[in-house]
C-alpha cells in the first residue's frame, strides 16, 4: 500500500490512530518537544525521565515513541519483549550524534579512574559504556550521591555538565558536546524581550549556554519549567528551551502569557528539527505498518540497561 499519495484530515488521522492503537494494544509516548497535534493524541507526555519511567512500567504490547531515536532506543532497552516503533527513523539528536561510541571509548580510556555519568541524550552504545545514566531532572541529585573520593566524567552535554557541577559542588570532567537547539538562542533577543516584558520571569533549560543561564530567574528540566510556570505568581514567562513545551504551558495555565526566544540569526529557529520530523501522518503510517521498529543486539541492550536501571533505582 502506498501512503505518500494519500492526504487525510487531522481529525480523520486522529480517529484512525485511536482505532489502530486499540487494535494493536499500543501506547503512544510523546516528548514535550513534539508538535501540538501529537502531544494531544499521546497517552503520556513527559520529559526524558518521566518517559523512561513510563516505558519501564507499561503493560502495552507496542510502544510508539514520538520523540527522537535515543528515546525509542531507551524504551527498547527497558522492554526487550515489546515492539517499539518510531514514526521517523531520521529523528535523531545532534547531541547524541556528536558523541560517537568509538571516540567516547577513547575519551574514557584517558580517564580510567572516573565514574562515567552519561546524560540520557546519547546512543545505546554510549550508554553501554557508562556507569550511570541521568536526565536533566535528576542529574544534580544523582551526582551528589556518588562517592566523593571518585572523579566523575560527564557526557555528552557540556552546558548541562557545567550547571550540574555548579549545583552539586562536584568537579566534573566534561565531554565537549552541546545541543544545537539550546545553543541557538540569541542573547540580544532575550535582552530585548526582557526590556519589552519587564515583569516576565525567564525560564531556562540547563542545556543553554552559561551567559543565558546568568539571565534566567529559574533553571530546570523541561518538566521542571512546566511546574514552575504553574506554581509561580508571575503572569508572563520568557522560555529558553524548545518551544514545544509552550503548548503544555498554555494548556496548564491558559491565563498566563509565554514568549519564546528567537535564534541567534534572528529567525525563530529554536524548534528541534529532529523532534519535528514526527507528524500525525507518520504516526498513522507507523501504526498501520508496524514499522519503523527499533531492534537491538541483546549484548548491547544488557550493557546499556544496567546504568539506566541504576538511574531509576537512585532517582527519588
Amino acid at each position: 500500500m502506498v501512503f505518500a499519495s494519500q492526504t487525510r484530515s487531522s481529525a480523520d488521522l486522529v480517529r484512525t490512530i485511536t482505532e489502530l492503537k486499540r487494535q494493536r494494544n499500543a501506547v503512544i509516548l510523546a516528548h514535550y518537544y513534539q508538535e501540538d497535534a501529537i502531544q494531544d493524541i499521546a497517552d503520556f507526555i513527559g520529559d526524558s525521565l518521566e518517559l523512561a519511567r513510563k516505558a519501564a512500567a507499561t503493560s502495552a504490547d507496542v510502544i510508539v515513541f514520538c520523540g527522537v531515536h535515543f528515546m525509542a532506543e531507551t524504551a527498547k532497552i527497558l522492554n526487550p519483549a515489546k515492539r517499539v516503533l518510531l514514526p521517523d527513523l531520521e529523528a535523531g539528536c545532534s547531541l547524541a550524534d556528536a558523541c560517537p561510541a568509538d571516540a567516547f571509548a577513547s575519551f574514557r580510556a584517558e580517564h580510567p579512574e572516573h565514574i562515567v555519568v552519561s546524560y540520557i541524550n546519547c546512543s545505546a552504545a554510549v550508554k553501554a559504556q557508562s556507569d550511570l545514566i541521568c536526565t536533566s531532572s535528576n542529574a544534580v541529585d544523582l551526582v551528589r550521591q556518588l562517592p566523593e573520593d571518585r572523579p566523575i566524567l560527564f557526557a555528552p552535554d557540556q552546558n548541562l555538565g557545567r550547571w550540574v557541577q555548579a549545583q552539586s559542588g562536584r568537579e566534573l570532567t566534561l565531554w565537549p558536546g552541546s545541543c544545537q537547539v539550546h545553543v541557538a538562542f540569541s542573547e540580544q533577543a532575550l535582552l530585548q524581550l526582557k526590556l519589552e516584558q519587564p515583569r516576565a520571569e525567564v525560564l531556562a533549560h540547563p542545556e543553554c549556554q552559561q551567559h543565558l543561564l546568568d539571565l534566567a530567574d529559574f533553571i530546570g528540566s523541561t518538566s521542571g519549567l512546566l511546574r514552575r510556570a504553574e506554581a509561580s505568581t508571575a503572569q508572563s514567562f520568557i522560555v529558553l528551551t524548545e518551544p514545544g513545551i509552550l503548548h503544555q504551558m498554555r494548556l496548564k495555565v491558559p491565563n498566563k502569557e509565554f514568549f519564546e526566544v528567537p535564534g541567534a540569526d534572528g529567525c525563530s529557529c529554536n524548534a528541534c528539527p529532529y523532534m519535528r520530523l514526527n507528524t500525525l501522518e507518520k504516526l498513522w503510517q507507523c501504526l498501520e505498518r508496524m514499522e519503523p521498529e527499533i531492534n537491538m543486539d541483546e549484548e548491547l541492550r544488557l550493557k546499556a540497561l544496567a546504568p539506566i536501571e541504576r538511574m531509576l533505582a537512585m532517582s527519588r
